[in-house]
């Protein structure tokens, strides 16, 4: 099993219902976007460009998006290209319109993520492991690229490996009360 495999079928533990997958499309990419639009105030001029902190952010995990799969980490890259902009002209918005709305949006993403662990009875997946944080936005791109009908057998491997892990989570569970 690759590392890509294991992170997103140990995400997948967390994410089996439907209902939960489609709120994650999106809450992920508000949380996403929000945190870039926050992070992208923040920066130092460096040769005529302005290097922004959502700059390093975005580099940074597409890297280990890359790491993990290079055509996954070429769709994020291009995926944070065409947003960076957008949230860079939100973050030269004067102060409380752009903390507004970075946070609107922020808090709107995490209300899209409760009511989805509401119907999968699950807690989110970061509160046992940090990385799963970094590892959603890449579920929501890999889901996307199922729903649309590539790499099928990545689905497969992740889905029955997702669907034990599950399964030991749930006896864990009963065992405990």
């Amino acid at each position: 099993m690759t590392k890509l495999e294991q992170l997103l079928s140990q995400y997948a533990a967390y994410h089996l219902d439907q209902k939960n997958i489609f709120t994650h499309f999106i809450g992920i990419p508000l949380i996403v976007f929000s945190i870039i639009c926050l992070t992208a105030r923040a920066g130092i001029p460096l040769a005529g460009f302005e290097l922004t902190l959502a700059l390093l952010l975005m580099i940074a995990s597409c890297i280990y998006y890359f790491s993990l799969d290079r055509i996954f980490g070429i769709v994020m890259l291009v995926i944070f290209a065409f947003i960076y902009p957008v949230a860079y002209q939100i973050a030269q918005m004067q102060m409380a319109s752009w903390f507004s709305l970075s946070i609107g949006i922020f808090v709107v993403g995490w209300l899209f993520q409760f009511v989805g662990h509401y119907y999968e009875k699950k807690k989110p997946a970061f509160l046992d492991d940090v990385i799963g944080l970094a590892i959603g936005p890449l579920f929501v791109l890999a889901e996307f690229v199922f729903l649309l009908g590539f790499r099928k057998d990545l689905q497969q491997r992740m889905l029955v490996e997702a669907r034990k892990q599950r399964t030991a989570m749930d006896a864990k569970t009963v065992d405990i009360t």
